[in-house]
């Protein structure tokens, strides 16, 4: 698998990054996973603006959702197009949060561009992945998801507080992409959110062999500090991802 970041800023775009989206290839598939605020813009710099074959959103907050809609313009009006439909895998409501998004009601369904389904807590296959979802700790339904392909697993915590489900999905995972949205010494809100010291307490609990940190909110935390929690409770590597960058699973 090929997983390449084309956004990882927490909760609203930062200076240098689109919000959450990742990019993951397996024989010719291409699954994104999460399609968060300005990350339309990375998937045409890093990738190609079709290179999309099923969509995976985690949760309904707009900084996982928002350039999906933006997307449907691309499937549907390009002067190439319009393109197949593409399955999205979202939380229940996700239909009808994208048609409001998109525009009103009075200009009809997306079906022509998303054939939609409802994620549950549940293992099924999307192109060559298998993918096994399940309920994580936030204030929406968010899921966390693992994908296994060819023995290797990458798994991915989405938005979260801390919770047995992303132990779970991360078992013995070689690579957990997990949010590390907060510093431990700040006066956080409790059921939102992870600070380094809770993603590398996970990957640890969880056997993971590396930890990816994404959707840290650079506005009000400090990357060094979030990494050296990490390193606090993970001895193994860690990584913060950034936009751009390609790992090999």
């Amino acid at each position: 698998m090929k997983l390449t970041v084309l956004g990882c800023a927490g909760s609203f775009p930062s200076t240098d990054s689109a919000c959450s989206s990742y990019h993951l290839e397996a024989d010719g598939f291409r699954l994104l996973i999460d399609f968060g605020t300005g990350s339309l813009s990375a998937l045409q710099r890093y990738k190609d603006i079709r290179a999309v074959d099923a969509i995976v959103l985690s949760h309904l907050h707009s900084d996982h959702v928002l350039d999906a809609c933006s997307y449907v313009v691309v499937r549907r009006y390009a002067p190439d197009g319009p393109y197949p439909r593409i399955p999205v895998y979202g939380p229940s409501g996700a239909r009808e949060r994208m048609i409001g998004a998109y525009g009103s009601p009075d200009e009809g369904p997306l079906d022509d561009v998303y054939m939609f389904h409802t994620l549950r807590p549940d293992t099924f296959s999307i192109g060559p992945f298998t993918v096994t979802a399940d309920r994580v700790e936030h204030p929406v339904e968010t899921f966390g998801v693992r994908i296994e392909h060819d023995g290797k697993v990458l798994a991915y915590s989405a938005d979260t507080a801390p919770c047995d489900a992303i132990v779970r999905l991360a078992a013995g995972a070689d690579a957990f992409l997990c949010e590390a949205s907060y510093l431990t010494t700040g006066d956080n809100p409790p059921g939102l959110h992870l600070t380094g010291r809770d993603a590398g307490e996970a990957a640890t609990k969880a056997g993971a062999a590396r930890l990816l940190l994404t959707h840290l909110v650079p506005a009000w935390g400090d990357e060094a500090t979030t990494v050296e929690e990490a390193r606090s409770t993970f001895d193994g590597p860690i990584d913060v991802v950034r936009p751009g960058a390609v790992y090999e699973i």
